[in-house]
């Protein structure tokens, strides 16, 4: 285990408190063979063998209320598809995982119409009716509350702007397409893995609303800034898949480029990135309905 690195990104704090909760659940569940993940999110992550599940990831977080909507929302899609929950504390934060072997991300898949089918693929047999709508967060609620922020944020006044245009945009496209079902939230590339039988999806956000709000992010890893053709190749292509129109497409992918910045500036203290807006402005300069974005500077 890195402690140092552990330290820097989690804090000290939750380093004392990781190694009492691992002998923790190493005995409880039955846990051999950690190996630390060398990744640093939100989460410290573990690979691991459980006399029970067989090869398994654990996940540990600094906030157990982060995992929450994770778990529930891979109760409710059930295996299949999308990998399985098997054990999960919401008092320490701990959540245990079906590894998905090989565990090769979409991102390392060369041949684009290969990474498009294996979307299509997790995309079309994902999403579920939720048990309990409360469980989760909607759509709307995270663009709303990422507008409502940036409203408080007078040194990033365009951005302001531009998030509040996100989400007047969101409300159209939300009252446009009211089915409610369960999202996966974050489904892009690194969250889509090679299984042993075709590709699964980890890592759920979990949220209420159409399955559309599941395409931009996806986009997110595809495009190019500097080739709007290719841009419009990707969106014509999920619009003739997914029987949505491809002006729907474009404003989905404004308003995750829009909230990805904020969520940048909010969460990282990072500056937005006005290439990102200026495509995603350029992505939508011909819509009409709903009216024009506004300018950058």
């Amino acid at each position: 285990m890195n402690k140092q690195k552990i330290a820097d990104h989690f804090g000290t704090p939750f380093l004392g408190k990781l190694t009492a909760i691992l002998d923790k659940y190493i005995s409880l569940w039955q846990l051999s063979d950690l190996e630390q993940v060398d990744y640093y999110s939100v989460n410290c992550i573990f690979t691991c063998t459980s006399e029970k599940y067989g090869d398994c990831v654990l996940k540990v977080s600094p906030k157990p209320q982060n995992l929450t909507s994770e778990y529930n929302a891979l109760v409710e899609f059930g295996g299949g598809v999308a990998c399985r929950a098997y054990e999960f504390s919401d008092t320490d934060g701990v959540l245990l995982l079906e590894r998905i072997k090989p565990g090769t991300q979409l991102r390392d898949e060369p041949n684009f119409d290969t990474r498009l089918g294996a979307f299509c693929q997790v995309f079309k047999s994902l999403h579920t009716s939720p048990n309990l709508t409360a469980k989760y967060a909607t759509y709307i609620d995270w663009v709303s509350q990422s507008a409502a922020y940036m409203r408080t944020r007078n040194d990033y006044a365009k951005l302001s702007e531009k998030m509040s245009k996100a989400e007047e945009i969101c409300r159209y496209l939300w009252q446009k397409h009211p089915e409610q079902t369960l999202l996966h939230g974050d489904l892009h590339h690194d969250n889509i893995l090679l299984g042993e039988n075709g590709y699964r999806v980890i890592d759920p956000k979990g949220a209420i609303g159409n399955p559309v709000f599941d395409i931009p992010r996806f986009m997110l890893n595809e495009e190019n800034h500097d080739e709007m053709g290719n841009f419009a190749r990707i969106a014509s292509t999920l619009s003739e898949k997914f029987n949505v129109p491809e002006e729907d497409i474009r404003l989905l992918y404004f308003i995750e480029i829009c909230m990805g910045n904020c969520w940048s500036v909010e969460y990282s203290n990072r500056q937005p990135d006005w290439n990102d807006l200026l495509f995603a402005e350029r992505v939508i300069a011909d819509i009409t309905h709903p009216p024009h974005p506004i300018s950058l500077p």
